[in-house]
């Protein structure tokens, strides 16, 4: 059944943290699978979700980093290489993660890029669209079974404000005909990621497996690290002498609503709903700033289900759960 995209009672909200929202909750015996859990919103996800019990698998691109980042972190940590720009790391992160467990209990889609300068991956398609949703959707196809036997699994997939930019053109995905813009290629990324979690929640509400979209907020992270003070300047995120605008959350309380999405009580049997805040987001309201609630477009099951089809035909991964 579908979960109304409609705020619910939550004694969480903008300013909390990770660690709060874990408090009380007993995650042992549970595994989990964060992606980029080694920088910024990673690291304090990871930290969260083994401070409660968890035994957290870290997808790394590079494991020698993450293992030197994430070496105060107390609980059980296990890295395992990944890049999601290569398919065939992802089948063997997959394998991997499928070696070491034989159930998975919630995965967190963390790792993104952001507004990156064009450049393709092998196979030509554009790098935000591969690393951020079809990296993502295969990783979560391959180790099925996995969530299908954890019986009440939570996947947990990062979206953004950014997906108010725009969905997905699926006649055109890769700007293979129309002049690229990097914006643009997030918003439709973004939009993606919120898109697969409205499909995934469809397809697994059955076998138990229930998923999430999720905005963080704006946080100062390494996902900045393509753009100039200037565009940050220009977009508001620091003023004219450099300081951070204070609306931003810092990266304890920027993951929050993901870890809060993976392991609140109070999401049980819901799902495949867009959250910010530690809340299910509202929709957005025509006249309102963009970066306030959901647009329509991420709530849109036709463009999710079409969205699907063609991630299974690009990845060569049949995901029928």
């Amino acid at each position: 059944m579908t979960t109304p995209q409609t705020p619910i009672e939550s004694p969480f909200g903008y300013r909390s943290s990770a660690l709060e929202v874990v408090a009380g909750i007993d995650l042992s015996g549970r595994v989990a699978l964060v992606t980029g859990g080694y920088s910024g919103l990673g690291t304090e996800t990871v930290r969260a979700l083994a401070a409660a019990g968890a035994r957290v698998l870290v997808g790394a691109r590079r494991p020698d980093k993450a293992g030197e980042d994430l070496a105060d972190v107390v609980g059980a940590v296990e890295i395992v290489p990944l890049d999601l720009s290569d398919p065939v790391s992802i089948d063997a992160c997959a394998a991997e993660v499928a070696a070491r467990t034989d159930r998975l209990h919630i995965v967190i889609n963390n790792a993104a890029i952001m507004a990156c300068p064009l450049a393709r991956d092998p196979r030509g398609y554009e790098s935000q669209f591969a690393t951020n949703h079809l990296g993502h959707f295969q990783l979560i196809a391959r180790p099925w079974p996995l969530l299908a036997a954890a019986r009440g699994a939570r996947v947990v997939a990062l979206s953004s404000s950014g997906h108010a930019r725009g969905g997905p053109d699926l006649a055109d995905l890769h700007f293979d005909r129309r002049p690229y813009d990097k914006w643009t290629a997030y918003g439709q990324a973004k939009s993606a990621n919120a898109l697969f979690a409205l499909w995934l929640d469809r397809l697994g509400a059955a076998h138990g497996v229930r998923a999430f979209a999720v905005d963080p907020g704006g946080i100062r992270t390494p996902l900045q690290r393509h753009l100039t003070m200037e565009e940050q300047i220009a977009l508001g995120w620091y003023d004219q002498d450099g300081n951070l605008n204070p609306l931003f959350k810092t990266t304890e309380q920027g993951a929050a609503t993901s870890t809060w999405c993976a392991t609140s009580p109070l999401l049980d049997g819901l799902g495949g709903v867009y959250c910010a805040d530690c809340n299910i987001a509202a929709p957005w309201v025509a006249g309102s700033p963009p970066y306030l609630g959901v647009h329509p477009h991420v709530r849109d099951e036709a463009l999710a289900e079409a969205l699907w089809t063609r991630s299974e035909e690009l990845t060569g991964v049949a995901f029928r759960p």
